[in-house]
């Protein structure tokens, strides 16, 4: 990667030999290629989205163009017009892009985890940390509000393994929260796997980022003593981490 090349090298060392920097006009063109890819994905399991994101578009384009045209040169509120609306087109997009993209993994083995993939920086996520025979799946987030176990599969299957789990953890991590989710239909105390994410970050803030790297290390152990697992064939779905990676792409800064 071009910021561990970056590190390597010092501040007045050379360039290599024949080494070449990246063209703005190639990143765009990548970032194109990205929100192409996610409006295919996201037609499959949205046919509206098209007609949808350009009634968006034009809208908010003409109504913030107009006004601001009444005040200033038109031009100008021809130009703001039109960034307006690109920037509601991106917005909505973004939101439906995210529907789809759940609605793709929502009910695979895997599902879960991959919700968990959205979570940003400051978060420590691993898929998969224990499986059984009936594919019921434990996933482990560490952040500030110490440990999440979550667990995805037959409900009351699933319980029984937090609860052995939560036992495990509890012995490595000492007195950090543990806190455990059943990923299910929204019902008796179960979260949906579009709000799995947002769920998780409301959690009350319990430990430090310095509490978080020594649970880590902790839990390396922890993970040392378990036997093989046998891990779902196939792999574990990604599309919804994909989909919002596809909308952060021409997002500059973020």
């Amino acid at each position: 990667m071009t910021m561990a090349l970056k590190g390597l090298r010092g501040r007045g060392a050379a360039k290599p030999a024949g080494a070449t920097k990246v063209e703005p006009a190639a990143k765009k063109e990548g970032a194109v290629r990205r929100i192409v890819a996610a409006y295919k994905m996201t037609r499959k399991r949205d046919r509206r989205v098209g007609l949808v994101t350009l009634a968006w578009f034009l809208g908010v384009g003409i109504v913030v163009g107009g006004l601001l045209s009444l005040l200033l040169p038109w031009y100008i509120g021809a130009v703001t017009g039109v960034m307006a609306g690109a920037l509601a087109w991106l917005i909505v997009f973004g939101r439906r892009a995210e529907r789809a993209a759940y609605a793709e993994v929502e009910g695979r083995p895997g599902a879960a985890g991959a919700a968990l993939g959205i979570l940003r920086k400051g978060w420590q996520v691993q898929q998969a940390v224990a499986v059984t025979k009936n594919q019921d799946l434990i996933h482990r987030v560490v952040g500030k509000p110490g440990v999440i176990l979550v667990g995805e599969g037959n409900v009351s299957r699933v319980r029984n393994l937090l609860a052995v789990e939560k036992k495990k953890h509890a012995r490595v991590v000492g007195d950090v929260p543990i806190y455990d989710v059943v990923v299910g239909e929204g019902g008796d105390d179960t979260v949906t796997v579009p709000a799995l994410a947002k769920h998780i970050q409301k959690l009350p803030r319990n430990i430090t980022p310095a509490d978080i790297t020594d649970v880590m290390q902790r839990l390396r152990a922890l993970d040392a003593m378990r036997p093989q697992i046998p891990v779902p064939k196939g792999p574990m779905p990604t599309t919804a981490k994909q989909a919002r990676a596809a909308m952060r792409g021409p997002q500059r800064g973020r």
